[in-house]
């Protein structure tokens, strides 16, 4: 069985199997500090107040970009070039030529591996309006490998 993501590259991929290389961990929706100095990213526990931290998903992902200015757009240019996406990350791991792991429900055919695997943010993380602004330093953390 040929599987698209062993055969082609980011750049081949189309819409469909580009969005299904998302694995639902929800990493990209945490707020990260980046220092002024050093220019190092960190992670905090904090995620964007429109991810469903039970699934792991986007409530508003159509109209994400327009909600959320800061949300991120992927593509494969920045796959390879953003060195803060967690070393788990689909796109950065094919970008890397590193195999998808067997948790990735691509490989696995269950939305659920990545959760049992404990590589999503479930029950890890609390909504970012919950914190004042002034606090969020006080919640970076360091189990999210980049």
């Amino acid at each position: 069985m040929t599987r698209f993501w062993e055969t082609k590259i980011l750049d081949e991929m189309n819409q469909q199997e580009w969005e299904s290389l998302c694995d639902g961990c929800a990493r990209c929706c945490m707020v990260k500090l980046q220092d002024e100095d050093t220019e190092i990213v960190h992670y905090t526990a904090l995620v964007c107040d429109l991810l469903d931290q039970s699934s792991c998903r986007c409530t508003r992902y159509p109209e994400r970009h327009q909600l959320v200015p800061n949300c991120v757009i992927m593509n494969p240019e920045r796959a390879r070039s953003f060195d803060w996406l967690p070393t788990t990350c689909a796109y950065r791991t094919l970008a890397e030529g590193r195999p998808l792991a067997w948790w990735h429900p691509l490989v696995s055919g269950s939305d659920e591996t990545v959760h049992e695997a404990g590589i999503s943010v479930r029950g890890k993380v609390i909504a970012e309006s919950e914190v004042h602004e002034d606090e969020a330093q006080e919640m970076l953390i360091d189990w999210v490998q980049i």
